[in-house]
């Protein structure tokens, strides 16, 4: 006996395992979805595949889908910033003198990675302010209120 399945079948599938991701938050259940929805299309379009084939075509749909989330899609999302954290993550970390501080005017330092949520804090330089040049590499040693200490590095 052959086993018939309809391309609406995979549609259903599909939106059903998709839908199955708002109770298990993996997103990974999701491209097992989007891949049934797809072969549900190319059996719509060629309905003589066989099961053995929509099986297998769900399946590499699957992995491929899969490898393409974990590898490309997911580093994208990861948040590098560390907004939230302490006073402690901040200190340590190294960044760029951008403009050098005046007088009783603040620097300003750039970091490749954003701290707190901003890539260019204001700083303050305790040390001789000549000694200090645009381009210099600084450590952040302490916070005061929403503006860094630094040293050089």
């Amino acid at each position: 006996m052959e086993v018939t399945i309809l391309w609406w079948y995979w549609i259903v599938l599909g939106i059903g395992l998709m839908l199955s991701e708002i109770i298990m938050p993996s997103f990974t259940i999701l491209w097992f979805g989007a891949a049934a929805v797809l072969v549900g299309i190319v059996v719509a379009i060629a309905p003589d595949i066989s099961l053995e084939w929509q099986v297998i075509i769900w399946t590499v749909i699957s992995i491929a889908f899969t490898i393409l989330w974990f590898k490309y899609l997911k580093p994208l999302s990861i948040d590098r910033t560390k907004a939230g954290m302490s006073k402690e993550a901040m200190i340590g970390e190294t960044g760029q003198v951008t403009d050098l501080p005046i007088g009783e005017k603040r620097g300003e330092v750039r970091f490749s990675t954003p701290l707190l949520g901003a890539e260019e804090w204001p700083f303050l330089y305790p040390d001789d302010h000549s000694t200090l040049q645009l381009g210099d590499r600084v450590i952040v040693t302490d916070i005061m209120g929403n503006t860094l200490v630094v040293q050089k590095k």
